[in-house]
C-alpha cells in the first residue's frame, strides 16, 4: 500500500508498473467503493500496460470525508496526485462519478491526457431531487438503508443469482465507506453539470455502458459518447453499472484494443 499527502488528506493509492510508461491507465473509481474494483481488469491486461489506482477522497483508506468537498476538490485531488508521481501523460479511466472527475480533469489540464475512457458515466448523472432524497435516507439510516437498492443497479440479476459471495462482498465495501463521504460525493455529483465540456474534447475517446446500468442507463451514456468528437461508444451486454467487476474480461479487452488503436 502507498500512501501521500494530498491537498492536506491522506491518499491512498498504487502505481503498478512505470509512471512514465506509454500505455498507463489512471483509473477513477465509483461511488461507495474503493480502487479495488479496478483489479479484476488489471489482471486480464497485458503486460506492456500500467495503472495507478486511488481511492477517492473519503472512499476506502483515503481521508477527506469529514471536510466539506465538491466536484473541483475531486478534480485537483486527481490532478494533484498525477503531478506529485511525476506522471506527464497518461489515459485517464473513470467509472461513474470517477468519469465525471476525469472530465473535469480534461477542462482543467488537457496536457496530461493521451486518451480518455469513460464508463457508465455523463456529464450530469441524476436531478437534485434524486440525490437529496438518498442523502436524507442516509442521515436517518446509514449506508445499510440503501444498500439492496444500489446492488440491484450495480449488477445485473444473473449476478445476484449465480455470484451471490461476490454481491455480499461488494455489499460490504460499500456499506463500510465512510457516510459522511459518501454524503459529500452525492453533493458533488448532484451541483456539477460539465455538458459543455464534452464537445471539447480532442483525444481519442472510449465511452463503456452495461446493457442493464440501473444508474446510468445505456441512453444517457450513448448521449454522452455523441457529444464527444470521434468518440466510440461500446454497450457490454449482460452488464450492470461495474463493469469492471461484473465483464472484467470484456473491459480489459476494449481498453486494450483502444490502447492498440488509438
Amino acid at each position: 500500500m502507498a500512501f501521500a499527502t494530498i491537498n492536506g488528506i491522506t491518499v491512498h493509492h498504487e502505481l503498478l508498473g512505470d509512471a512514465d510508461a506509454r500505455n498507463l491507465i489512471v483509473f477513477s473509481n465509483s461511488l461507495g467503493t474503493d480502487f479495488r474494483i479496478w483489479l479484476p481488469v488489471f489482471d486480464e491486461l497485458g503486460e506492456d500496460v500500467s495503472v495507478l489506482l486511488y481511492d477517492s477522497r473519503g472512499h476506502g483508506l483515503s481521508g477527506g470525508a469529514d471536510s466539506d468537498f465538491g466536484m473541483d476538490t475531486l478534480v485537483d485531488d486527481l490532478e494533484a496526485l498525477v503531478d506529485h508521481l511525476e506522471i506527464k501523460k497518461a489515459t485517464f479511466c473513470g467509472l461513474s462519478v470517477g468519469g465525471i472527475v476525469v472530465q473535469g480533469l480534461w477542462k482543467k489540464r488537457p496536457d496530461l491526457f493521451r486518451r480518455m475512457a469513460l464508463c457508465d458515466t455523463a456529464p450530469k448523472i441524476g436531478t437534485p431531487e434524486i440525490w437529496n432524497a438518498r442523502i436524507d435516507a442516509i442521515k436517518a439510516g446509514g449506508l445499510s438503508s440503501i444498500s439492496d437498492n444500489v446492488m440491484e443497479r450495480w449488477f445485473t440479476p444473473d449476478f445476484h443469482e449465480q455470484r451471490a459471495e461476490e454481491l455480499g462482498g461488494y455489499r460490504l465495501m460499500m456499506e463500510r465507506q465512510s457516510a459522511e463521504g459518501y454524503i459529500r460525493t452525492c453533493e458533488a455529483i448532484r451541483d456539477t453539470d460539465f455538458t459543455a465540456i464534452l464537445p471539447t474534447v480532442t483525444v481519442p475517446t472510449l465511452v463503456v455502458g452495461g446493457d442493464q446500468d440501473g444508474s446510468t442507463p445505456p441512453e444517457l451514456v450513448r448521449a454522452a459518447a455523441g457529444m464527444i468528437p470521434g468518440a466510440r461508444f461500446e454497450l457490454i451486454e449482460g452488464c450492470g453499472h461495474i463493469p469492471c467487476v461484473e465483464q472484467p474480461e470484456e473491459l480489459a479487452s476494449l481498453l486494450q484494443s483502444f490502447l492498440k488503436k488509438a
